[in-house]
């Protein structure tokens, strides 16, 4: 009958992994706020040249990093909507099992990626 039990982590090891996920939740928000207010800034930093040529180069650098500082805003709200994700998987108690295999995630793939929802093993069927 033991074999009925489904294959969890510890409510222990939940518990680190939750801590876990909630620093890196803390430091993605705060990671992010720098990110939104880099891009929202008005990009004046105080330069008064006057050099068309400067202005211009100054004008689509200030463009190209505005819009490489969206696109990262936008990859760590998904980060965070991840980790979210992670801690309500904790909460149910089907944290760290693979999605597709059924079985646990190894805890050091956890500590690295730990919104992971596929092991290696399923990962490397989806190459």
């Amino acid at each position: 009958m033991a074999q009925d039990l489904k294959v969890r982590y510890s409510d222990a090891d939940l518990a680190e992994f939750k801590t876990l996920i909630e620093e890196k939740i803390e430091k993605a928000k705060s990671h992010l706020e720098l990110l939104k207010s880099s891009y929202m800034n008005d990009g004046n930093n105080g330069t008064d040249d006057t050099s068309p040529t400067f202005k211009a180069f100054e004008e689509g650098s200030e463009t190209m990093s505005k819009e490489a500082n969206t696109q990262l805003a936008i990859r760590q709200e998904k980060f965070i909507r991840d980790l979210k994700n992670a801690i309500l998987r904790i909460e149910n108690k089907t944290y760290g099992i693979c999605r597709v295999t059924g079985k646990l995630i190894n805890k050091e793939r956890l500590k690295l990626v730990p919104h992971a929802t596929l092991s290696i093993e399923a990962k490397n069927m989806q190459k």
